[in-house]
């Protein structure tokens, strides 16, 4: 394809290149350039247009598309397919609705833009396009149905690592499923699943980060944050895709082996931002508070209550809240 072509040129040549020349090489019109240059550019990638000078390259680290994707993910052999949508209503409900279809390999679905990204209980997820991961994979684990709820935990872990690889952060993990930095969210997960008592049909775990956000819905401004907003500077989102596999791929192949959390607990904790905090869990059988203090071996969180009795607390069945503000 030409798009292909002229994009192989302004690689090589790592400075402006005139319309002019491009013509001359791929013996086209000046119009069929122009329309490869704005397809490009709605690919993702960040080509200056300059009068008397040509077209610039200035980077193909950030352009989001299924060619750079699984370029990105090439040495990946964990999933039977790699799936970028430019717009989805969820990649949650797009991994869904292929496993109720009869998919049964296991897939990795991103989008640049979501019009539906969901969060827990039905929330709504901003999506924009061109500044942030919205990703799922749609797994077929060999565990039992019920150990399928650590594997939410076992996903923040990998994404926390993943991001702290590419940006330095020290990500905190607000148990089970949010990613924080400076006391604000940056990052949900949402887990769902088909399972019986006997097997695990499928599961799809969701993530969305916030990566170049710069403005927040109103509801949620005051308790969400980005990676730029953080770092002060753009973030590539390809690498960091793909720091975050990685971590998931190996993190997800080891706990298939063991089922249960033993080999994570003491890095989850160390990342716990709830870890000795006063919490407020709110449990649809009655709320209590207590003092946060670890999670055990299943991924449950340990509260002591102001009696001083202890309680694990399940992700999925509860929500846990702090007490002096969203930490």
């Amino acid at each position: 394809m030409l798009k292909d072509q002229i994009l192989t040129e302004l690689r090589r040549r790592k400075e402006f290149c005139s319309g002019q020349a491009l013509c001359e090489t791929f013996q086209v019109t000046r119009t069929a350039v122009w329309k490869a240059i704005q397809g490009l550019k709605e690919e993702g990638y960040k080509i200056e247009a300059r009068q008397n000078r040509g077209y610039l390259l200035h980077s193909d680290r950030d352009a989001l598309n299924e060619k750079e994707l699984k370029a990105a993910l090439r040495e990946t052999a964990f999933f039977r397919d790699i799936l970028y949508f430019q717009e989805i209503d969820s990649t949650n409900k797009e991994a869904k609705r292929r496993a109720e279809q009869g998919e049964t390999g296991d897939l990795l679905l991103v989008a640049d833009r979501q019009s539906d990204g969901r969060g827990r209980k039905g929330r709504s997820w901003s999506s924009p396009s061109g500044t942030g991961i919205w990703m799922s994979m749609l797994l077929h684990p060999a565990v039992r149905p019920e150990h399928a709820s650590m594997i939410t935990l076992i996903t923040a872990l990998a994404v926390a690592d993943g991001i702290c690889r590419v940006t330095g952060l020290d990500v905190g993990i607000k148990w089970p499923n949010d990613l924080v930095l400076s006391g604000k969210k940056i990052c949900g997960i949402l887990t769902e699943m088909n399972t019986d008592l006997e097997e695990i049909a499928y599961v799809v775990p969701g993530i969305g980060i916030n990566v170049n956000t710069e403005s927040f819905p109103e509801d949620i401004g005051d308790v969400a944050t980005s990676l730029k907003r953080e770092l002060g500077r753009t973030v590539d989102r390809l690498p960091l895709i793909a720091a975050i596999v990685e971590e998931l791929i190996q993190a997800l192949t080891l706990f298939q082996q063991t089922e249960n959390l033993e080999q994570w607990k003491a890095r989850y904790e160390a990342r716990l931002v709830n870890l000795g905090r006063a919490v407020r869990v709110l449990d649809p059988r009655g709320e209590f508070s207590g003092i946060a203090e670890g999670i055990n071996e299943q991924g449950e969180l340990n509260v002591r209550r102001e009696d001083g009795t202890f309680v694990c607390v399940r992700s999925g069945e509860v929500s846990v809240r702090g007490i002096y503000g969203y930490v």
